[in-house]
């Protein structure tokens, strides 16, 4: 199950409480306090990690608390720290303070670590409170409470090339043309409901260039109002360096205009916002191997005057397969430098 959203809620360890004691030993008629500090509250952790590619483990377990800090104890014995939790989240993990909406930090790559609820300082034993005229101190504190703080945690996918279209446009079937990922292909819309990720690989070594494409599913008119599967998966393209927008040129679809379908979909990209609208992109002509002439014309013109690069594709007999593959991999060899 592919779960890109969350909210959970973090409480930090507590700090334990000093402690009020005073030495009774033999030979030793003034003792005096002796109260131990108490420990420091474990922190709440979050840490990218390539081990996790969802976020489904903090959908059915949202709460997580840290150790509390031990008490003080006689004999100056200061209290145990409390243990820290760790919490991993996919790399491509935006971690939003659920309160004010604010960004706290995007984990773009892996392994890096953050404080996201710092734990409770110990208390002071009556030790620290002893002086010349005070010399039997019974004051003691009591350890600060930890942070406690909600979050929400959004995924975007990391992924060099994103391809979009209407549903049954043939992204699926292109993404299991040029990788080894396996989506569900069938010939009705929306077969595909979360995002696919492939990694494509060309030429040969010490030349080869891998790249990540990733299959984003649901878009159609008003998907950036919440239509069809909607901004759900609309955010898994802000992070692409360019856009392989697929167009199915034959007339099992029944829309009768590829130009208009290629309108729709940029619309909504440009409605959308986050700069989509501003991505490199090539235009994909599908299905050529049943293609209407007719609407391959059409659609190779609109992207001439567009001064869009285009190539025309059958994933089912693989022609224009590898010059596809390599026009992505041109595109973002400036990015990958």
């Amino acid at each position: 199950m592919f779960i890109d959203e969350a909210k959970i809620r973090v409480k930090a360890g507590d700090g334990g409480n000093g402690c009020m004691a005073f030495r009774r030993e033999k030979f030793v008629p003034r003792g005096g306090p002796s109260g131990g500090d108490g420990g420091r509250g474990g922190d709440v952790v979050m840490e990218s990690s390539q081990r996790h590619n969802t976020l489904i483990h903090f959908r059915y377990n949202p709460e997580h608390k840290a150790q509390r800090g031990e008490h003080g104890m006689g004999s100056n014995c200061t209290g145990q720290d409390g243990e820290s939790v760790v919490l991993q989240v996919p790399v491509g993990t935006a971690l939003y303070d659920e309160e004010t909406g604010e960004l706290v930090h995007d984990f773009a790559q892996s392994d890096e670590r953050i404080v996201i609820a710092k734990g409770g300082r110990g208390g002071r034993g009556n030790q620290h409170f002893a002086t010349s005229t005070h010399q039997a101190p019974r004051e003691h504190e009591l350890g600060r409470p930890g942070e406690e703080r909600r979050f929400r945690l959004e995924l975007k996918l990391l992924a060099d090339v994103g391809l979009v279209g209407y549903p049954n446009a043939g992204k699926s079937t292109l993404i299991s043309r040029i990788s080894a990922a396996k989506p569900k292909i069938a010939d009705y819309p929306f077969t595909t409901l979360e995002p696919n990720l492939g990694v494509v690989s060309v030429g040969e070594e010490p030349e080869r260039q891998s790249y990540v494409v990733a299959d984003v599913p649901g878009l159609i008119e008003g998907a950036h109002l919440g239509s069809g599967l909607g901004v759900q998966f609309l955010r898994h393209i802000e992070r692409t360096h360019v856009l392989a927008h697929l167009v199915d040129v034959s007339d099992a679809s029944g829309r009768p205009d590829p130009v208009e379908d290629f309108k729709v979909i940029n619309k909504e990209l440009t409605s959308f916002g986050h700069g989509l609208d501003e991505k490199p992109m090539i235009v994909v002509a599908t299905k050529i191997d049943a293609a209407n002439p007719d609407k391959l014309k059409k659609l190779q013109g609109h992207a001439r005057r567009r001064k869009l690069e285009f190539h025309a594709i059958s994933a089912v007999t693989g022609e224009g397969i590898e010059d596809l593959k390599w026009a992505l991999a041109r595109r973002l060899r400036p990015e990958k430098a």
